[in-house]
């Protein structure tokens, strides 16, 4: 099928409440429900070994492995593609395939941008500047896919994904790292690593190295080609019943294939890894199923209004929040979060940032990029 007939078919396709649900639910533990999770426990359970084991998940591994929070920021990428197969074909039939990729090629510019500023900016000087970070990978990594999208078949997309993924593979395994006898994954020893601390200019988040780095870039466009094909299936108007036995089915393989890739190529964030790609964009079709059985279809959105209120508007919330806006008001109205009754500072930082997200959600306003 030509892909821009397949892009018109879909063009008319409603909006999904699951798509905003989660996106909702993954940038509140973004925006410390997480630390009030922590928190909470801490508070009222210290000793017991569930608090302990939720507090594990609730923080990233050191270098190898999974836990609940090293998918909060693949789970986004993967969003954000789910996203382009949605917005895009309507784009495409309002404005034509060249407006469309102006659009993606001016908003990956702009969120890069933003995540230089994000990052501090020039407030240190030119050799301080952060240029990769999170918002930069989410420019460049859905922009790329959005791109792709825009001239490939979903088949055509399939391969490329997994080609992406075989090749970051080969390099990662073959290409000679200078100063390393065999080329491997320990950090600072892969060549992820010394090509950012050849190439990336300016500062990097763990000093030579940075975990959204150069070559890691490339298996986040993996990441967000999953969300495109995830998008495209729901899409296609199947039965919901096929159509959410696909999705299960695909992110069960996708998990235990990045397990099985685990001993020779392990799971690590911090490169982004491709077994790391596949079990994060297994485990975000997983929960795309969930949430769209649950609403969607079920219809049961009682639950859902926080949700929506705050991915509604991401961005803003994300960058007010690395701005310590939140924090801040948390600290002023209780005790700071470092004393004894921190919990409850953190527990108000959290509440604030629904407050404003329900406040723009009630007024229409949302800051779109």
């Amino acid at each position: 099928m030509n892909p821009q007939e397949s892009l018109s078919s879909r063009s008319s396709s409603p909006r999904l409440i699951s798509l905003d649900a989660l996106r909702g639910f993954d940038m509140c533990w973004i925006l410390g429900f997480g630390g009030v999770v922590q928190a909470v426990l801490r508070k009222w359970l210290p000793e017991s070994g569930f608090a302990q084991f939720v507090a594990s998940q609730l923080e990233h591994v050191p270098w190898e492995g999974f836990h609940f929070y090293d998918l909060i920021f693949p789970l986004f990428v993967f969003l954000s593609g789910v996203s382009l197969a949605i917005a895009l074909p309507r784009r495409v039939e309002r404005d034509g395939v060249g407006a469309a990729m102006r659009h993606l090629m001016a908003r990956g510019v702009i969120l890069f941008l933003l995540g230089v500023y994000f990052s501090g900016g020039l407030k240190d000087g030119w050799e301080k500047i952060r240029w990769l970070g999170v918002l930069q990978r989410i420019g460049i990594a859905s922009a790329l896919a959005g791109l792709l999208s825009l001239r490939l078949s979903t088949r055509a997309l399939v391969a490329t994904t997994f080609g992406i993924l075989v090749g970051y593979a080969a390099l990662l395994k073959w290409v000679p790292v200078p100063g390393v006898a065999v080329p491997g994954f320990a950090e600072g020893e892969n060549l992820t690593n010394y090509l950012d601390s050849i190439w990336l200019p300016g500062r990097k988040y763990n000093g030579t190295h940075d975990p959204e780095g150069l070559l890691s870039s490339l298996p986040a466009v993996a990441s967000a080609l999953f969300g495109v094909i995830a998008g495209r299936w729901v899409m296609l108007r199947r039965s919901e019943d096929g159509m959410l036995r696909g999705l299960l089915i695909a992110g069960v393989l996708l998990v235990a294939a990045g397990w099985l890739w685990h001993p020779f190529f392990p799971i690590i964030k911090k490169i982004w890894s491709p077994s790391f790609v596949l079990v994060a964009a297994g485990w975000s079709a997983v929960f795309f199923a969930a949430f769209h059985w649950l609403t969607d279809i079920k219809g049961w959105t009682a639950w859902t209004p926080p949700f929506l209120w705050v991915g509604a508007n991401p961005i803003i919330l994300y960058v007010l929040g690395g701005m310590g806006v939140f924090r801040t008001i948390g600290e002023r109205l209780t005790i700071k979060s470092d004393s004894a009754g921190g919990w409850l500072g953190v527990v108000v930082a959290f509440a604030s940032m629904l407050a404003l997200a329900r406040w723009l959600h009630r007024r229409g306003i949302f800051v779109r990029v």
